[in-house]
């Protein structure tokens, strides 16, 4: 395959082939190599599938007639399975994220400026490159239809829920399937799917994006390829950042096409779960199935944007046997502690008032701790306290001069403590700690914001949500 590589680029360029270089194929079977001459350089691609290499090919002059920014085929000759390909350099999306976060959970303010300049190119992919396409060279399937949504489900089933020994019910899930499959396929279809539109997939190029490896592309529907980029395991994208894009990206279809936001957000997120089941579909394959293990390293962070998910998300359709799924997958703590992954713990702290019952934890895994504050001294029976709160500097004096209150949270640190570093190492996302009080204003208050301080002292890592629920009714302070 090099040989035959070599003498394509030599045939084009008129000059022999100084250096060849190997290049990982990532996820694909195909063979790519770098072929440098004395004054030019190619990508040299060998893959025996032709109706993918057509496909790839086709694409590539219909986008690059567009003006889009896409590789140059300089020369191709099929019967061989080969072609040479512009060289778009060595920085993927992916790889300058990663270089940029070195080691840090946070994503990098510099990225996101990358990341908007995709999202704003994507459209013209999807609505522009869909105009004069032919679409019957698209591989393996004309358009991202039931046949495909079904084969990516089932690859989800076999492949991920079987192997990693997932309990459910197959004729309720079937049942399920059937049901997201029939509400996709209502969305509008008639564009072009990139298919894979990850961070691995775009090039870097002097600092603009270039798009690789639409091979798979075909007819669909806007939401799909914007779910696969924002929930690209790996990458990590916070919710925020990615709120952002998808506002960005919305903006951009906007100029080109009439689009119903309130309506592509309600589909985006049906599109959201199929590519995360495709996504683990292929961990499991590569991962237990080939052995590849480092494809596994991608669970964890799938399962985290799963949990997510669950958290904020509302189908206007029932799937209960697969939500049944999803939730064990994310109370499972073996499959988040795949490759050694980092994923960032948010405990939420809330003082509550008694009165008004328990909070319950609706965004994580239905627990954490409630510690009950009503035994220690309560400033709030003096008249000069009442209309203080536990932020407040006399009431803070107050409980510092109490033994038992430092004796409470000194156990509470302990014990706190002894969680985070637990939930850190089986990479669980979230845990809860609420205080109570009679009226929710002094002591809760007080050990809230105490434990709030200790957590962000001790542990820089993490992230701290403090919330005083029943801050509304605190006295209104008087004016000094």
């Amino acid at each position: 395959m090099q040989k035959k590589l070599s003498a394509l680029f030599e045939q084009y360029f008129g000059e022999p082939v100084l250096k060849v270089t190997d290049l990982p194929p990532h996820g694909s079977n195909r063979y790519l190599i770098r072929l440098q001459g004395k004054t030019h350089t190619a990508i040299g691609v060998g893959n025996s599938d032709r109706e993918e290499n057509e496909a790839f090919l086709a694409f590539s002059r219909h986008f690059k007639s567009m003006g889009l920014p896409v590789p140059e085929i300089f020369a191709e000759n099929l019967d061989e399975d080969i072609y040479i390909e512009e060289d778009l350099g060595n920085t993927t999306l992916f790889d300058a994220l990663v270089t940029r976060r070195s080691g840090h959970l946070d994503f990098p303010v510099e990225m996101v400026g990358h990341y908007e300049n995709v999202v704003k190119m994507l459209p013209r992919f999807q609505i522009k490159g869909a105009e004069n396409l032919d679409w019957s060279v698209c591989y393996p399937r004309h358009s991202f239809d039931r046949q495909s949504m079904f084969w990516d489900l089932n690859y989800f089933k076999y492949y991920f829920l079987k192997l990693a020994h997932v309990p459910f019910n197959e004729q309720k899930l079937e049942d399920d399937f059937e049901t997201l499959v029939n509400y996709l396929l209502s969305a509008p279809q008639d564009f072009f799917l990139y298919r894979d539109f990850q961070s691995r997939n775009i090039m870097l190029k002097e600092g603009e994006p270039w798009f690789i490896d639409y091979q798979g592309g075909r007819k669909g529907a806007l939401q799909y390829d914007i779910a696969s980029l924002l929930y690209d395991a790996k990458a990590n994208i916070p919710e925020d950042v990615r709120s952002l894009l998808l506002q960005k990206y919305l903006d951009a279809v906007a100029t080109l096409i009439t689009i119903d936001r309130a309506e592509f957000t309600q589909y985006y997120h049906g599109y959201i779960f199929i590519r995360l089941m495709q996504a683990m579909g292929a961990y499991g394959y590569r991962g237990f199935y080939e052995r590849k293990t480092h494809f596994l390293e991608s669970v964890p962070y799938a399962i985290q944007n799963l949990e997510n998910l669950l958290k904020t998300v509302e189908l206007p359709i029932e799937l209960p046997t697969l939500m049944e799924v999803f939730h064990y997958l994310v109370r499972s703590s073996a499959l988040r502690e795949f490759g050694g992954a980092k994923l960032k713990l948010t405990v939420r702290i809330s003082s509550f008032a008694y009165t008004n019952g328990i909070p319950t934890d609706e965004k994580g895994h239905g627990g954490g701790f409630v510690f009950d504050c009503r035994y220690l001294p309560n400033p709030g029976r003096d008249i000069a306290f009442k209309p203080l709160t536990g932020k407040d500097k006399a009431v803070i004096a107050f409980f510092r001069d109490k033994p038992v209150m430092s004796h409470f949270l000194e156990n509470i640190y302990t014990l706190v403590d002894s969680a985070v570093a637990s939930y850190q190492s089986q990479n669980f996302t979230d845990l809860m700690v609420s205080f109570g009080c009679t009226g929710g204003q002094h002591r809760s208050v007080f050990s809230a914001e105490a434990l709030a301080h200790h957590l962000k002292s001790r542990f820089p890592a993490i992230q701290v949500e403090l919330n005083h629920l029943n801050q509304a009714n605190w006295p209104v302070p008087k004016p000094e």
